[in-house]
């Protein structure tokens, strides 16, 4: 019997996924607990409407954030810290700094998706913001001292 699963099931697949099973385990086991659906006609036209309006969003969400990447690699991020002798700086820059930065210049994004390594130093740096699941953008960060 072809099922459509509710959740994900263990060796068996994906929610949303068409499988066939023996009579018995689905009659039995899957339908009364409410685990899949029995796979009619319906319900499958029905569930490709529901992949293609999930593919819609997902790839009108991942345009988004590759227009925004496009406009933020653009940005030049000036931050200003304190330094000693030789530029060395006394702490670092962190993701809430260049969140901030990013901030004063229109754009909203959350620190946890920004990626810089440890800035110890003036000078030019490359921070790594994470806009969607695959969609990343560079940003240039200028330390200089207060």
């Amino acid at each position: 019997m072809k099922v459509i699963l509710k959740k994900a099931i263990e060796k068996l697949g994906e929610q949303g996924e068409v499988v066939t099973v023996k009579d018995g385990y689905a009659r039995n086991y899957l339908i009364p607990l409410g685990m899949a659906s029995r796979a009619t006609e319906g319900l499958l036209v029905a569930l490709e409407n529901e992949k293609k309006q999930k593919s819609f969003k997902i790839e009108r969400e991942r345009k988004t954030a590759r227009e925004l990447a496009a406009s933020i690699s653009h940005v030049t991020l000036t931050v200003k810290a304190k330094a000693g002798e030789g530029g060395k700086l006394y702490g670092t820059v962190t993701n809430q700094m260049l969140a901030d930065a990013l901030k004063v210049k229109g754009f909203e994004i959350d620190r946890r998706n920004i990626e810089v390594e440890h800035v110890k130093s003036l000078g030019n740096h490359t921070a790594k913001v994470k806009l969607y699941n695959d969609v990343f953008a560079e940003v240039q960060v200028s330390v200089e001292a207060e």
